[in-house]
């Protein structure tokens, strides 16, 4: 009777949380636990958890979004590059996305806003719309896929994030760069430094060859074709090169912080 009572969550049905867990899972996992027979017992040998009445379906759920993190960051190949496509396949309108009315989207002016470099760097001057368009940049077609189940091609030019990384010294054994926006809540976002160093990732400054939209960021939005779309902050105003997981706006209500797409 007391292994049995270790696995009961009170108040909570045990086979919903089995398959809420198992929808976190990245594919491979998934399948493997699938495989081994979906059950609160699987998943608590899977997690490392002491499933009691005392631990919280959050908690649960928490876990397995970390091991999923985990797994994604541990299969995340850098040479391999997102789909790119042609200029026929781009969305037209590409639609804005944001947790506010695109009326709200904050107006930067260009001629004053600055990027702020901080953490793990040897150069920490302040970086003017002006620099980032006299440095060599590049051009993708790339799909963005947002994590509410729709996405759209776009055509997104700018910085190699990788090159501008190098141009600061930034220490790239380092774990993260983080992202702060300026936006109506501050939006901040973390991007794990091996992404951060994929060709692909990009401090964008334009859309379809032209400056890009309030809508969709100016005058910096950080464009990763890698990840799902709450990990590419619009209205970038600051980056950190760092050591500590310091959350963001989605992955602080719960979202996993890898979220590869």
């Amino acid at each position: 009777m007391r292994n049995i009572r270790k696995l009961l969550i009170r108040g909570v049905d045990k086979n919903l949380l089995v398959k809420d867990a198992t929808k976190l899972m990245p594919d491979l996992a998934r399948r493997r636990f699938i495989a081994g027979g979906a059950s609160l017992g699987a998943l608590t040998l899977l997690t490392g958890c002491d499933v009691s009445d005392s631990f919280s379906a959050e908690s649960m759920l928490a876990r397995i979004s970390k091991f999923n993190d985990a797994v994604q960051s541990a299969i995340f190949n850098p040479n391999i590059l997102a789909p790119e496509f042609p200029e026929s396949a781009i969305t037209r309108p590409f639609p804005f996305n944001a947790y506010f009315l695109e009326d709200n989207s904050p107006q930067i002016d260009g001629k004053t806003w600055k990027l702020e470099v901080s953490g793990l760097v040897q150069n920490k001057k302040s970086w003017t719309l002006e620099d980032f368009n006299k440095m060599p940049q590049q051009k993708q077609i790339t799909r963005h896929i947002c994590v509410e189940g729709w996405s759209a091609i776009g055509s997104w030019t700018g910085v190699r994030l990788s090159d501008f990384l190098k141009l600061v010294g930034a220490d790239t054994r380092a774990k993260y760069c983080w992202f702060r926006c300026d936006d109506i809540e501050g939006y901040t976002s973390p991007l794990d430094m091996a992404t951060a160093l994929h060709p692909q990732t990009q401090m964008t400054l334009k859309f379809d060859d032209k400056v890009l939209p309030v809508g969709y960021g100016f005058p910096m939005k950080i464009r990763v074709p890698t990840k799902l779309g709450f990990k590419n902050p619009k209205w970038v105003v600051s980056m950190e090169v760092t050591n500590d997981y310091k959350g963001g706006y989605w992955e602080n209500q719960g979202y996993n912080s890898f979220s590869g797409s």
